[in-house]
């Protein structure tokens, strides 16, 4: 087949106010974390910003693990993701095009593991260029190991599932989904899925972590019911490989 995967604070759409909340290293050995790490993200406050979060070294950005940032972003509360979406740059579309990027739907330390006993926690989003020449995206379900194992697609890595497309394009400040001005918005509804497919309500806003490091970003995801946007959580990716050349919808 053809190719084509808390509410926002009031007060109308956020603007970035072009503070960084993720600080990278200053030195340029910085050691990306061991491959058998199993060690708990850095503590969170209950109030102000994330704490300082590690760079990896830029040899290990596209490693098999995840960074010890991404985790710690992970398992942040919803305050402090509020805080760094608020803060985050806007991801430079082009720079995404042709990625896959694994993911991590958020699970507060302490709070319930929705995501993973949905069996959602981990996944993996890529992003291509359509033969009409929008960028889209698609989902891939991945293994639910452990939250710091290496991403493993479903059925398998070479015939991957591919499902839950959808258009990536800046936030239209004109639109119904304008909650983010600085975001790029991930459109479900623009996706070409099936008009029963659930994923068709979905709108997601992704930004840039940190303007000085293009490899991770936090998103919101929220379900539009008629004119109505529920605010559904929040999700990370990091930059994870080269995604392919083409992609079939089957």
């Amino acid at each position: 087949m053809t190719d084509a995967a808390p509410p926002s604070a009031p007060g109308g759409p956020h603007r970035p106010n072009g503070r960084s909340l993720v600080t990278p290293t200053t030195a340029t050995g910085a050691s990306p974390r061991p491959a058998d790490a199993s060690t708990a993200a850095p503590v969170v406050p209950a109030s102000g910003p994330l704490p300082r979060l590690d760079r990896p070294a830029r040899s290990a950005l596209h490693a098999e693990l995840p960074s010890t940032a991404a985790l710690a972003l992970a398992r942040a509360p919803g305050h402090a993701l509020e805080l760094a979406l608020v803060r985050g740059a806007t991801p430079e579309l082009e720079a995404l095009v042709g990625w896959e990027f694994r993911g991590i739907n958020t699970t507060p330390e302490g709070a319930p593991p929705i995501a993973r006993l949905a069996g959602i926690q981990k996944f993996v989003k890529g992003m291509f260029r359509s033969n009409d020449g929008r960028a889209m995206g698609y989902n891939t379900p991945v293994v639910q190991n452990v939250l710091d194992g290496r991403w493993q697609p479903r059925p398998s890595d070479a015939e991957p599932k591919r499902f839950g497309f959808y258009s990536v394009a800046p936030v239209d400040p004109t639109s119904r989904d304008n909650h983010y001005l600085h975001a790029l918005l991930i459109d479900y509804s623009k996706g070409g899925n099936p008009a029963w497919n659930i994923t068709r309500g979905l709108r997601d806003y992704l930004v840039q972590v940190d303007a000085g490091n293009p490899d991770l970003f936090l998103g919101k995801a929220y379900a539009a019911i008629g004119p109505a946007r529920v605010a559904l959580g929040y999700f990370v990716l990091e930059r994870w490989r080269r995604g392919p050349a083409s992609v079939l919808r089957r």
